[in-house]
């Protein structure tokens, strides 16, 4: 005698998966600087004709809880960290995606210094306890046809420590 395949769930029960990871690192990212959207606002045609430019967007990034001793102690303290921002990118600038032609990104960090996709900064010295980097956003004329429209891009950013 044959008997078809039965299924039977459980009202009532669910499942939970979790993941995660336990690194060793001088700081955390608080977690409003881990996921952000920048608003860089309604930018009228005629400044980026006349400009070239569009008015700085700042943003930051917050590290917390930063201490200098490692685990194990054994392998002496964190003393500096850099940060390396990624993402499509042409030359110097940051590409963006969307109706808008003739625009690219441009971002600076609080010294005037370019951010080149996948080119760290220059060390900045680790500051125990909590430390704000900051950054300013800025659209410049690539010097194609200039198109009005929607854009967007996404940019990544790691920090390494030393």
């Amino acid at each position: 005698m044959c008997s078809p395949a039965l299924s039977v769930s459980s009202p009532g029960w669910g499942k939970v998966s979790m993941h995660g990871e336990i690194v060793d690192t001088a700081c955390a990212i608080k977690t409003e600087s881990r996921d952000q959207t920048i608003d860089m606002g309604v930018i009228p045609l005629n400044v980026l004709k006349q400009f070239g430019k569009a008015p700085p967007k700042p943003f930051n990034i917050q590290l917390v809880e930063c201490r200098w001793e490692r685990y194990p102690s054994t392998k002496g303290e964190w003393q500096t960290f850099n940060v390396t921002f990624d993402g499509p990118a042409n030359g110097e600038f940051f590409t963006l995606n969307g109706e808008a032609k003739g625009v690219q990104l441009s971002i600076r960090d609080s010294q005037g210094i370019p951010v080149l996709a996948g080119k760290p900064l220059p060390e900045g010295e680790l500051i125990s306890g909590k430390m704000i980097m900051n950054y300013e956003l800025q659209l410049v004329a690539d010097n194609q046809r200039l198109q009005a429209g929607s854009y967007q891009t996404l940019l990544r950013f790691k920090i390494d420590y030393y």
